[in-house]
């Protein structure tokens, strides 16, 4: 009987779909660039109403014994929510208060599908139906969450990466030839991060010689000094010849105080001058 009586559960709610979307998108209130918002684009709606049904799929699917279908909906749900919330930039905080809203509905469909069924319906049934609904709206959130958290930090390195190398750019001004011009405030990140991309991107393009420009960094301090000799020595090994170039007296300066000795590096005080001694005009 119990089972019996949780299939016809089960269809109320899959019948009732259309009906329960329609309550959950008059929940909206208007809200700035929101997928959520009462404003929104009609194609945001139409996307809203095609996950909602999954949402509602996957909620019914909970309460059978069937439990392959409930994580394959499960783990289909979070993976087209997370990536569509994460490449509109959609808060999270925004999508966990829709959920929770949904929950709502589902909870007063069923008090209204019990109060229907009279005497018909036990505890016992009740119990166990209020235990499956509410653990799959906490798994839905916690699938969701897990998504959401992963695709944004993946995208978030691929962006951080991006930016790192963009901040030591290996730029070819001959065949063998190239410059690398630093720009802007070098702190221990950064400097790590040159590190680690210059050596190998100066063997991808074939650079036996590189001038390193200093003249657009506003400062040099201890830390960066020790990494720009570290770089040279780096490529040293790798049979790279390095020069400096826009080397104002500070930073001589602290390079003396340091004990870095840049004799044996060809310095010159502007690019210019740094590419002509190469044989570049």
């Amino acid at each position: 009987m119990t089972q019996h009586v949780t299939e016809e559960l089960y269809r109320a709610i899959i019948k009732n779909q259309k009906t329960l979307a329609d309550q959950w998108l008059k929940m909206r209130t208007k809200k700035s660039d929101s997928i959520y918002s009462a404003d929104a684009d009609e194609k945001y709606e139409k996307l809203l109403r095609e996950q909602n049904f999954l949402t509602t799929k996957t909620i019914a699917s909970s309460l059978l014994d069937v439990k392959e279908e409930y994580q394959q909906n499960l783990e289909q749900w979070a993976t087209m929510v997370a990536k569509s919330r994460a490449d509109l930039g959609t808060p999270i905080y925004e999508v966990l208060e829709a959920v929770h809203g949904f929950r709502s509905i589902i909870m007063n469909f069923l008090n209204a599908y019990v109060m229907g069924k009279g005497n018909f319906i036990t505890k016992e049934e009740i119990m166990k139906w209020n235990h499956s609904i509410h653990s799959a709206f906490d798994q839905l959130i916690q699938e969701f969450s897990e998504m959401y958290y992963n695709l944004t930090r993946e995208r978030m390195k691929a962006q951080h990466d991006l930016i790192a190398e963009l901040g030591a750019p290996i730029i070819p001004v001959g065949d063998t030839i190239a410059v690398l011009p630093l720009i802007g405030v070098i702190d221990t990140e950064r400097a790590r991060r040159i590190m680690e991309i210059v050596p190998m991107k100066c063997m991808e393009k074939r650079v036996d010689q590189l001038c390193i420009d200093l003249s657009g960094v506003p400062i040099v301090d201890t830390m960066v000094a020790q990494q720009i000799y570290s770089i040279i020595q780096a490529l040293s090994l790798l049979g790279i010849k390095t020069s400096l170039s826009g080397i104002r007296p500070e930073v001589a300066m602290t390079s003396v105080q340091l004990g870095i000795n840049f004799k044996e590096i060809n310095t010159f005080n502007t690019l210019k001058q740094a590419l002509q001694k190469t044989g570049l005009n």
